[in-house]
């Protein structure tokens, strides 16, 4: 614990540094797939064969080991962020685009008439009607993408990605040095906790963007 504590005092700048660009990463992946994701789940929820379509293609990318995709994207986008926010947004999009569709298709008919027969058009109903109603579903896959690419990006560290798999990275390859076990163990509980506090975040967000009458 000693050694441990010891690589914290003396690396902190570092450790504060690639937290930030771990979570910033990490959080521009999520905007982006769930701009996509929201975006394909409005135009196939109403189609059974289209969301399994959507669906399916989302889940195969899931099927893809984080090595090769980060491997089949360097010779097009470099090393660096191009591939590993590219591989992020991909993984993160399963989870949102599943729960936008349920979400979206669990809305009561009922309600989307009312709205109708008030004179809504499609547009109006969709932003005012069917988007709130699916938010909780859509922030939940929210939460579960970003908890899965959390540990994702370690591994982009074989692309030059930023973030503190470059840290577990380093000390993993230099095994058998004073420092190398610490390193590693500093950089897999700060990932560890740095989810934790975004998953505490996204539990306040929904709080403050669900209205009452939707959450009790």
């Amino acid at each position: 614990m000693d050694t441990l504590w010891t690589f914290v005092v003396h690396r902190r700048a570092q450790l504060v540094t690639d937290s930030y660009l771990h979570v910033s990463a990490v959080v521009q992946s999520i905007l982006l797939a769930t701009i996509v994701a929201v975006l394909i789940g409005i135009l196939v929820y109403r189609s059974p064969f289209g969301s399994s379509v959507a669906t399916a293609l989302a889940s195969a990318i899931l099927t893809v080991p984080s090595f090769a995709l980060l491997g089949l994207l360097i010779p097009f986008l470099g090393l660096g962020v191009g591939p590993t926010i590219t591989a992020l947004v991909l993984y993160a999009l399963l989870p949102i685009l599943r729960n936008t569709i349920i979400g979206l298709a669990s809305v009561d008919p009922a309600i989307v008439d009312a709205a109708r027969g008030v004179g809504m058009n499609r547009l109006r109903v969709l932003a005012r009607i069917e988007l709130p109603l699916a938010w909780p579903s859509i922030l939940t896959g929210m939460r579960v993408s970003t908890q899965m690419i959390m540990g994702i990006l370690a591994i982009a560290a074989y692309a030059k990605g930023p973030g503190l798999g470059n840290l577990i990275f380093s000390g993993l390859a230099r095994l058998g040095s004073p420092n190398a076990v610490p390193q590693a163990l500093v950089g897999t509980i700060l990932i560890v906790v740095l989810a934790l506090v975004l998953d505490g975040i996204f539990v306040i967000v929904g709080r403050l963007t669900t209205s009452r009458g939707i959450r009790d």
